[in-house]
């Protein structure tokens, strides 16, 4: 069932307003005063490299693994065991052999069909965006169920208890967050209107995904030689999990430097106060895109490893623990979960894009200054009651299913032997390429959020009746986590007092 989702209400009385705007001037003196930004932005000195360790490493990593790739497919590519590789593997023999060419335009499909998607969502976001939301959050959990079906029909159980599995996870944590989606969808709302006011930032996102679309060609080939190879299938899984983890983090990097791109031209925006103010500095997207790929990439890189999979665990930790309850033994061991992401999450968030893109510093810098600056100003209440980016995930894993689904169908038809193999590995290059489309949004997201936190006025400059929804918000949040610490320290304090009366 489709819930409606509405916006908060922007004023609710002139108290509630008098309260938003204390609030808010509150942030503004803890932050320091927009003033603080300008000096970092305004310089034009020279960057200086940083984790240039992992940028070596993620460089190393793409040449290893690109010749294994061209050698893997080559040696099915018209001819079996063309390059005698065979001999190799003798001892994993239990299967027929094939050769390259009879998987890779499966694997052209899933590329085509995951470069659709993308564009059909950056499309529709501009005009059609709270419906594209409300279809990503509901349906996926209705499409890990139908897809569930039928790998227990295709009598794939293992498959099939993983996507039930999934599905039941995606169900508990949609209810869990169900209260937040009003304020995630206007978040989501302003990020897509302040995209949209950027048509180069648009054809920053096509250009990367034909970029990824290249790399995808070579990956797709050799991966296409390992589902031909005539390995049995556990050295063919142990493959296809290597390059597909290879996959991940190359995904990871791109996505991450169009976050950066982006996060720096709204940034900007936001800064001097539209896209075509007098102040605003000549040709931004270009220095923007030479930092990106130069001085900052190293520190895209080693981020890019530990975000994603920390940020995914702390959503969902964040979802169960507060739907617990009572429980006070589970609730013990999800909260020593949720302190040590906590933890991670302090040195390992997507807000360090925007420092990165802002003033050049390494990751773990970048990282600690962010979340460091939402503790100190409370914008933290907002950040953590924010789930747009789960949101944009599910979108994200929605269009990687629909890809896998329909390569694994052609895959059926042909080679029914080869369709798990095939739709899984077509469902990542799905989901790389609609993640390619999405970061955008994301992008808009952190950096209105980093502004809001340095400087309020910078958001109620751009957008009043945003400013107002958010501070509006925030001052509720705040509240709320009061109300909590409250009656925390109180049922504390009484159970002390009964000890003291009642001594064991």
């Amino acid at each position: 069932m489709m819930t409606d989702f509405q916006s908060p209400s922007s004023s609710s009385g002139s108290d509630s307003l008098a309260d938003t705007q204390q609030n808010v001037a509150g942030i503004r003196s803890s932050a320091g005063g927009g003033n603080s930004l300008y000096p970092g932005l305004a310089s034009e000195g020279p960057r200086h490299w940083r984790d240039v360790f992992w940028l070596g490493v993620f460089l190393l990593h793409m040449i290893g693994v690109g010749l294994i790739l061209t050698v893997l497919g080559l040696n099915r590519f018209k001819k079996k065991d063309r390059l005698n590789i065979d001999r190799y593997t003798m001892r994993f023999l239990e299967n027929h052999e094939g050769l390259t060419e009879d998987y890779w335009p499966l694997y052209a499909v899933a590329g085509g069909i995951g470069t659709v998607l993308g564009w059909i969502w950056l499309l529709l976001l501009g005009s059609r965006a709270n419906q594209m939301m409300k279809i990503a959050v509901h349906i996926l959990t209705t499409y890990l169920a139908v897809i569930s079906v039928l790998c227990f029909w295709s009598e794939q159980f293992f498959w099939g208890v993983a996507f039930a599995i999934g599905a039941g996870l995606q169900f508990l944590y949609v209810i869990s967050i169900i209260d937040r989606l009003p304020f995630t969808m206007l978040v989501l709302r302003g990020a897509v209107k302040m995209v949209w006011s950027l048509p180069e930032v648009m054809r920053v996102a096509c250009a990367f995904m034909l970029v990824m679309l290249l790399w995808l060609a070579l990956w797709s080939f050799g991966v296409a030689g390992v589902v031909a190879s005539s390995m049995g299938d556990g050295g063919r899984w142990w493959l296809l999990v290597v390059f597909s983890v290879s996959l991940f983090w190359t995904g990871a990097v791109l996505c991450n430097t169009v976050h950066v791109i982006v996060s720096g031209m709204v940034f900007l925006v936001l800064i001097h106060g539209g896209r075509e103010a007098a102040s605003m500095p000549s040709k931004p997207l270009i220095k923007s895109l030479r930092y990106a790929v130069t001085t900052s990439f190293g520190s895209i890189c080693y981020g890019s490893l530990f975000t994603a999979a920390i940020r995914t665990l702390r959503w969902k930790i964040r979802g169960f623990r507060s739907k617990i309850g009572n429980n006070e033994c589970l609730l013990c061991c999800v909260d020593f979960l949720f302190h040590l992401v906590e933890t991670l999450v302090r040195f390992f968030n997507k807000y360090a894009y925007v420092q990165i893109a802002v003033y050049g510093k390494g990751f773990n810098h970048s990282a600690r200054d962010a979340w460091e600056l939402f503790q100190s100003t409370g914008v933290e209440a907002l950040v953590a009651y924010d789930c747009s980016g789960a949101v944009l995930l599910m979108g994200t894993l929605l269009g990687g299913l629909i890809t896998g689904t329909c390569a694994g169908v052609w895959t059926r038809i042909n080679y029914p032997d080869r369709v798990i193999m095939v739709g899984s590995t077509a469902m990542l290059m799905g989901m790389i390429l609609v993640g390619l489309a999405m970061v955008v949004v994301e992008s808009a997201v952190t950096s209105i959020y980093i502004c809001y936190a340095e400087d309020p006025l910078l958001i109620h400059r751009w957008d009043t009746e945003f400013f107002n929804q958010m501070s509006e918000t925030l001052h509720q949040r705040l509240q709320h986590r009061s109300s909590r610490a409250r009656e925390v320290l109180t049922h504390n304090r009484l159970n002390a007092h009964t000890e003291e009366t009642h001594p064991v």
